[in-house]
């Protein structure tokens, strides 16, 4: 048997690994986000600058970072309103003529200081979770990676969606507890304790970045 450590330094082979930022948008997390409280549990734990650094010291021992975002045509053409969050994105069209994330709004756009030259940007129209109906797997494939950091919003529903996906898919899949979020955080901490840690291996950004040097 080998150490923690040992096994997630060959787990987290900068070479073979990618960092996914899951919603980290101005839409979703920044100015002008439908869920209130899930910006204000970002600002209280500071998940956003936890992600920022994560990303930084993936670059620089030579990870992958690739950034999951969600777009939506400014007329809505090809969404629907099939749950209560789609919904809830629905009526915001229709009261304010837009969404949050329309492609061309500032809403659509990464947190500021997230995205670098090297990163790679794969956006979706449709669904909950990054995998579906994207080119992904393709591009994760395409550059060799076999293990994924899963970090954003939230771990009720994307963050979830991306490691199960992951999984399915079969890649190895490492959670930072302190580079994800969810509302209310007691259930966000559930979820990760009772679910996540089954089908992945939680760690720290601390322990990420002290392995990568």
């Amino acid at each position: 048997m080998t150490s923690r450590e040992d096994r997630l330094r060959a787990i987290l082979e900068p070479s073979t690994t990618a960092v996914l930022t899951m919603e980290l948008q101005q839409g979703v997390v920044g100015e002008g986000a439908l869920m209130q409280a899930l910006v204000e549990e970002l600002a209280r734990v500071d998940t956003l600058e936890t992600v920022r650094r994560l990303c930084a010291g993936a670059r620089d021992a030579g990870a992958r970072v690739v950034h999951c975002t969600v777009v939506a045509r400014p007329d809505g053409a090809g969404s629907t309103e099939n749950c209560k969050i789609f919904a809830m994105s629905a009526k915001q069209r229709r009261e304010h003529g837009s969404t949050a994330t329309d492609i061309g709004s500032p809403g659509a756009e990464l947190i500021d200081g997230l995205e670098d030259p090297r990163d790679i940007v794969v956006s979706r129209m449709h669904g909950m979770t990054p995998f579906t109906s994207t080119s992904l797997d393709q591009i994760l494939r395409n550059l060799g990676v076999r293990t994924v950091v899963a970090t954003g919003v939230s771990v009720n529903l994307g963050v979830f969606g991306m490691a199960l996906t992951a999984l399915d898919l079969g890649y190895q899949v490492v959670i930072p507890t302190d580079a994800v979020a969810g509302v209310p955080r007691e259930y966000a901490d559930a979820v990760l304790e009772h679910s996540l840690s089954l089908i992945s291996t939680l760690t720290t950004t601390a322990e990420v970045l002290a392995l990568w040097g």
